[in-house]
């Protein structure tokens, strides 16, 4: 892209690719590949000297478990104590909190 004076806007979506489903047949996805996903999205970037620049994240503030993993440790047995989404599941407020302090630290140490 730099050869072609291009400029480019980078967006990682770490959520449709990680979409899952249980053994059980419950649309899912783990926190845990999100976040990889994120962190290597922001690795590239700075090894290739470019910048992120947008995330594409499906997110409520409301205490689902559609998403499992996180702070609370959600497995597919949780899902079902309060899975709303009738499209896609998405991060509760807690999960989306901690992927914003990832992109926080991410952040940081390229202004660093």
């Amino acid at each position: 892209m730099r050869e072609t004076g291009q400029t480019v806007l980078w967006i990682c979506d770490p959520m449709h690719g990680n979409t899952e489903s249980t053994a059980g047949g419950c649309k899912t996805r783990r926190f845990e590949n999100i976040l990889r996903e994120l962190d290597l999205a922001f690795r590239i970037h700075a090894e290739s000297g470019s910048w992120l620049g947008g995330v594409h994240i499906e997110l409520t503030g409301d205490d689902v478990t559609e998403c499992t993993g996180g702070a609370r440790g959600l497995s597919d047995a949780d899902l079902a104590r309060s899975y709303r989404s009738t499209v896609d599941p998405r991060l509760n407020a807690e999960q989306a909190l901690e992927l914003a302090m990832l992109i926080a630290e991410h952040a940081r140490e390229r202004r660093s």
